[in-house]
């Protein structure tokens, strides 16, 4: 059966989709996959009942796993005795941990505020492992995506077991009582002790660097630095994969044979070693795929008379062993990319790879080909790939293979041997680092290196992935006429399928995004002929103490609007509009501005801005980006699209909110009104000044506040829809319910994003409905 199991390891994908995913589609796709090996690749009736064994077996191993998934905990639940299970992860003021509660057998996630920099710094250096201790705190469901492409974070705990976070209300390590050691908790307590060693004992670049490539945890990485690995579309280096593994075991069976030891004994020896490694590297699905594989390997050379194993058959047979033990694993995306990128590779040594003569060029063909198999998981998953990470590739695999990988575990057992490690040798190895990282900089930086289409939708991924299965199957071919030349357009077809669907596409719409307590509203007209913004969120910073600051704090700019629009394939914004100088309105424009293409920035006419309406203004200079003050009686039209604004007055003085930009716009055959903090006040004017105005969809002001929406500014404009943006349980009680109330009495339809998330309006040729992101 050798060379089969690859087909065995797709039919059981099949069988754990079918049960987890989608039952009709991935039923009839095994139906079809089964047509496909009978009537093609001729597969003999005994291994296509192995095939339907095998595909039903992991059917009710997927069905099972869905329906033990499930939380057992008392929401009312308030005394917890709980094992740590992971190691802390402290960022600022605030500690996260995994723990088990004893009495369930049921992971959560535990959070506790930090009170002090003393009690912080005794958290660092504190082992969690090996006690048992008895907590007191309040369970918490985890935060849902409330915005199309946004992450759900409680998506994401449950396919790791986890449906609760505790917050605690007492130090964490307070009432404990020590459990009896066992292997596994001594190996992550060396785990853990050897990454504090490393913090405690290199500079931070070596430190960070080290702890990745030894231990699996980039966690101590500096974040603008792990930020430039991802946008170079290095990162996996910094994981611990195949590569890593396959160099640390080679290393070791090595020394084993210099020092005398035979083959069979250093195959036993590594046999054993290698799930001890697996755990000491943090247990990434990258590392287990490899330790399974090379663990096969080794059995199959044991028995190597009675059982031959390519590498293919090894993978398949890795796949297969890992979905039976963890069936939720296929919703993780490093188990995706580690088996789909390797596969690949695997599947391309002997007919792609083998026609490049020198490493250079196989190094290459081997980028290449990992690019274009990642590709479809990637782009779904963020969005975008990075156009120079084969170039970044070619120079920082060498890096990392035979310098950094080899240099660390070199410092670091001449630092444990000696106890200290010579400052030259140290200082060499950090100007490298720094020059590499200046380098990845500087890469990250360069215009045009992010293809950024979106998301793309179900269709379009299925034609990305028969088009790259075209583009593989002309590659290994080594007589096709045009051989070049029809990769070269199956390559460029490939960079424009997405954009062309964007360009294409025929609908616009309106989305207020769900930025929490703040303002952000999407205006994205048909065919792409133009992307407005209406503020961007933002939190509210307070000054705090240096060992309370969180290494990258939340920003929604960053973290919400930002992710919202990549999503949709949108990298250019033509109007930036900020309706005023709060925070909550214009605090994510930085964010902004640094990721997206911005033509033009809208401004109210006031004659005092607020300090980040400044440094906005300075940026937008130092970018070339023209800022324009607006003021009532200003317009611009779109197709038939119109936008007119109706306040501030020029040069306005007086307070922030009244200043804020107010317009009205025909957008998808109805009229908007989008008037910032608007208050009561400034709605007075606007009635008088346009005693006919009439509205389909407002915008409440102010997020609902009962300073603005007056009950005269209501009554004349008869909106038939009012939209709200406001935050979960926010401290100001927005909405109030007098304007609820002054809204119900005109029998308008209310919006809120608190409720129902994303708000979304979808046109077409002047017709719409609109849509909740949330039922």
């Amino acid at each position: 059966m050798s060379g089969k199991f690859i087909y065995m390891a797709l039919g059981v994908l099949l069988g754990v989709l079918c049960a987890l995913v989608n039952p009709f589609l991935f039923l009839f796709l095994f139906f079809l996959y089964v047509l496909v090996l009978v009537k093609i690749k001729m597969f003999k009736p005994v291994y296509i009942f192995i095939l339907f064994l095998l595909s039903f077996v992991f059917f009710l191993k997927g069905e099972w796993a869905e329906a033990d998934n499930q939380s057992k905990l008392s929401s009312s639940k308030t005394i917890f005795y709980i094992e740590y299970i992971s190691d802390p992860m402290i960022d600022g003021n605030l500690l996260k941990v995994q723990g088990k509660d004893s009495q369930s057998n049921e992971k959560v996630l535990l959070r506790y505020q930090i009170k002090s920099e003393e009690e912080k710094n005794a958290l660092q250096n504190q082992s969690f492992y090996g006690s048992l201790c008895k907590v007191t705190g309040e369970l918490e469901r985890p935060s849902i995506a409330k915005n199309p492409n946004g992450f759900d974070y409680r998506k994401y705990l449950a396919s790791k077991g986890v449906f609760w976070i505790v917050k605690l209300s007492q130090y964490p390590l307070e009432n404990c009582k020590p459990l009896k050691s066992t292997l596994t908790i001594s190996i992550k307590q060396l785990r853990f002790i050897g990454i504090r060693y490393l913090d405690n004992h290199f500079p931070p670049e070596i430190a960070g660097l080290a702890a990745a490539l030894i231990f699996g945890d980039s966690h101590i990485l500096e974040p603008e630095v792990l930020s430039d690995y991802q946008r170079t579309g290095i990162v996996h280096l910094l994981a611990i994969s195949g590569l890593h593994v396959s160099l640390f075991i080679g290393m070791i069976f090595l020394i084993g044979i210099r020092c005398g030891l035979s083959r069979q004994i250093m195959s036993n020896f590594l046999l054993v070693l290698l799930p001890i490694y697996v755990i000491l590297t943090g247990s990434s699905p990258s590392v287990i795929r490899s330790a399974l594989m090379i663990s096969l390997i080794l059995f199959a050379h044991k028995w190597k008379h009675q059982l031959k194993l390519i590498t293919l058959d090894a993978i398949s047979l890795a796949f297969i062993m890992y979905l039976f033990i963890a069936p939720l694993v296929i919703f993780d995306i490093g188990f995706q990319l580690s088996f789909l990128v390797s596969i690949a590779i695997i599947l391309a040594a002997p007919k792609i790879l083998q026609g490049y003569k020198g490493n250079l060029a196989k190094m290459a063909a081997t980028s290449v080909t990992a690019q274009l198999s990642a590709m479809p998981l990637l782009l779904y998953h963020y969005f975008q790939i990075s156009l120079i990470g084969i170039m970044a590739n070619l120079l920082y695999i060498p890096l990392f293979s035979f310098v950094y990988l080899p240099v660390v575990y070199v410092l670091f057992f001449i630092q444990l041997i000696f106890g200290a490690t010579p400052r030259l040798l140290i200082n060499i190895i950090q100007k490298i680092i720094e020059l590499s990282n200046q380098l990845m900089d500087l890469l990250a930086n360069l215009p045009f290196t992010n293809f950024t289409p979106g998301r793309p939708h179900i269709l379009i991924l299925s034609f990305y992935i028969i088009l790259i299965s075209i583009i593989f199957f002309i590659w290994e071919r080594r007589s096709y006429p045009n051989k070049k030349i029809h990769l070269f357009w199956l390559g460029v077809s490939l960079l424009v399928i997405q954009p062309a669907w964007n360009w294409l596409n025929p609908y616009g719409e309106v989305t207020m995004i769900d930025v929490g307590q703040g303002d952000s509203i999407l205006i994205h007209l048909p065919h792409g002929k133009g992307n407005y913004l209406i503020d961007t969120g933002g939190s509210l910073n307070f000054l705090e103490e240096d060992w309370k600051i969180k290494s990258k704090p939340f920003e929604v700019g960053r973290d919400v609007v930002v992710p919202f629009l990549k999503g949709k394939g949108i990298t250019q914004i033509d109007k930036l509009i900020l309706t005023h100088g709060d925070m909550d309105h214009i605090g994510g424009a930085a964010s902004i501005l640094s990721s997206l293409k911005v033509k033009q920035i809208l401004m109210p006419s006031v004659t005092e801005p607020s300090e980040t309406e400044q440094f906005i203004a300075m940026e937008a200079q130092r970018q070339g980006i023209p800022v324009i003050k607006v003021s009532s009686g200003n317009q611009w039209h779109q197709g038939e699209n119109d936008f007119y604004v109706l306040s501030p007055e020029k040069n306005f003085t007086g307070e922030r909110n009244r200043g804020s930009i107010a317009f009205v716009a025909t957008i998808g055959g109805v009229s908007w009104f989008f008037g910032g903090d608007l208050d009561q006040e400034g709605e007075e004017k606007i009635i008088k000044q346009h005693s006919h105005l009439k509205i389909d969809v407002l915008k409440a002001g102010h997020h609902g506040s009962k300073t603005s929406s007056s009950e005269s500014f209501i009554n004349q404009i008869q909106p038939k829809v009012s939209l709200i943006s406001v935050g979960e349980h926010n401290r100001f009680g927005h909405p109030h319910q007098e304007v609820l109330q002054r809204l119900a009495a005109v029998n308008t339809k209310i919006y809120r994003t608190d409720q129902q998330g994303a708000i979304t309006y979808i046109f077409y040729r002047g017709k719409g409905t609109f849509s909740t992101y949330l039922p």
